[in-house]
């Protein structure tokens, strides 16, 4: 009799270590399907819950697009020669008497070896004055030079030389094989040429952005499309700065795959299958692959479009659904984009948590079986 009842106590000690167990909150990876339901706002909740389909994929594969506008577009070619405010010059000339207006006796040179030209674009000759320079070439300059002076000396001959100088340059940063000051010459006076001399890019193409800032403007491209999209390969300007820099762009992963972290782009486009794969996919014994979903704040006119509304005001919480066992679902997930800011989470499968439960009555029987032999043994003693 007192074995029976010892017996009926170990049941019944089971049966309130199952109720408890299934009751309390074991270890997970965080909510499960039912619970992220719970939260949509058919459910009263602050999320709209949508299931991808071709029409979402569509409606949602959008990134943000890179590209300088028409006014960087639409500047043509300085050319190689021409002076800017900043520019230092050189200049030669020659007198056609023995006491000309620059020169006397039997030297008939002279050479004034630096002109600045000033911030508004003129220089000083002495005898022909103050002369805009810049805009023109050496040249059209030596032409204009020549005519103030022959005014006053019989046929003088003016040679005008362009020296490197502050005005004609643009600045170079970031990942390129020397950042520094380049002056715009002839062989690099288009972006994807000044960036050749200032020694490449040093980060992979496919996540290059190239920034452009010139006076209060700024403007960015990706670096491959410098060379898909020749009209992007901008003419540069005086005073241009070039940032070269890798995508700051990513997404975070957790759940049931392979690894939870946040994943910055490794190409301008990435879908929800080649993000998971950045994470070793999948986890195979946790995962539950129809409760694959994507947490993103929509803007306001996409958010629309995928709840056929049109009365949506602000960006809107989204949950997309993919079920990966579905006959088209791993079509979805490979058509599905990924962007700036999305979480993606992975729910457990429901078996996960029965074992868990299992798992914990297998080590709780043990416990009960060694109180068990333990009573049984005193009672022998007694």
């Amino acid at each position: 009799m007192t074995s029976g009842k010892f017996r009926w106590g170990q049941t019944l000690v089971l049966l309130v270590l199952f109720s408890a167990l299934s009751a309390c909150a074991l270890p997970r990876s965080g909510p499960n399907k039912k619970e992220i339901f719970a939260g949509s706002v058919q459910e009263q909740g602050d999320a709209f819950v949508v299931m991808v389909n071709d029409r979402v994929t569509r409606a949602t594969a959008v990134q943000p697009a890179l590209g300088f506008d028409k006014s960087f577009r639409s500047a043509g070619l300085i050319g190689s020669d021409t002076i800017n405010a900043g520019d230092r010059l050189g200049l030669t000339v020659w007198e056609n008497v023995d006491d000309g207006l620059l020169s006397s006796g039997p030297i008939k040179q002279t050479i004034l070896q630096e002109l600045q030209v000033d911030g508004s674009g003129f220089i000083f000759v002495p005898y022909a004055g103050r002369i805009l320079a810049a805009g023109n070439t050496p040249e059209a300059l030596r032409r204009i030079i020549t005519t103030k002076l022959e005014e006053q000396t019989p046929d003088p001959q003016v040679e005008v030389r362009r020296i490197a100088g502050d005005g004609s340059t643009v600045s170079i940063s970031g990942s390129v094989g020397g950042q520094g000051i380049y002056p715009i010459e002839a062989p690099t006076r288009t972006l994807s040429s000044m960036i050749a001399r200032a020694g490449g890019i040093v980060i992979e193409p496919e996540i290059a952005q190239i920034t452009v800032i010139r006076g209060g403007k700024r403007s960015k491209v990706w670096f491959q499309d410098l060379f898909r999209n020749p009209e992007f390969d901008i003419a540069l300007r005086g005073g241009d700065r070039i940032l070269v820099e890798a995508d700051t762009r990513a997404f975070t992963v957790l759940g049931s795959t392979g690894g939870q972290s946040r994943i910055t782009f490794n190409s301008q486009n990435m879908s929800a299958i080649e993000a998971l794969a950045q994470v070793g996919g999948l986890s195979t014994n946790a995962a539950d692959p129809s409760g694959v979903f994507v947490l993103r704040n929509e803007r306001q006119e996409i958010a629309n479009q995928v709840l056929g509304r049109s009365d949506m005001v602000g960006d809107q919480r989204m949950v997309y659904v993919m079920d990966l066992t579905s006959p088209n679902g791993l079509f979805l997930a490979r058509d599905f984009v990924i962007r700036d800011a999305d979480t993606i989470y992975v729910t457990e499968a429901p078996f996960t948590q029965w074992a868990k439960i299992v798992g914990a009555l297998t080590g709780t029987l043990g416990a009960v079986g060694s109180v068990g032999t333990a009573a049984n043994t005193l009672q022998g003693d007694f």
